[in-house]
């Protein structure tokens, strides 16, 4: 999964919809190659941000679990600690 994609289920409060668009850009630019899409791709590139926004909100709707809600600032210390690990290592 590229780094830049969080988790975005199961947390408390709920991912909001700035967090599930952020995911959706970033998952459309890692798929289509591209940060910024030219003048003839804009339409095809915002419509699938859209779409892939509005599919991931059902999902994570549609998700059930009997785990706890994750803590955001918890998960956001473990993601440092392995980014520093990552790094100390290469």
């Amino acid at each position: 999964m590229c780094r830049n994609i969080h988790t975005l289920h199961n947390f408390e409060p709920a991912a909001t919809d700035d967090e599930v668009e952020a995911a959706a850009l970033q998952y459309v630019r890692k798929i289509s190659g591209s940060t910024k899409p030219s003048q003839a791709n804009a339409e095809a590139f915002d419509r699938a941000v859209a779409e892939i926004a509005h599919i991931t909100r059902h999902l994570l709707e549609d998700l059930v679990t009997t785990a706890p809600p994750k803590d955001r600032e918890v998960e956001a210390q473990k993601a440092k600690e392995r980014s520093a690990r990552r790094l100390a290592t290469a």
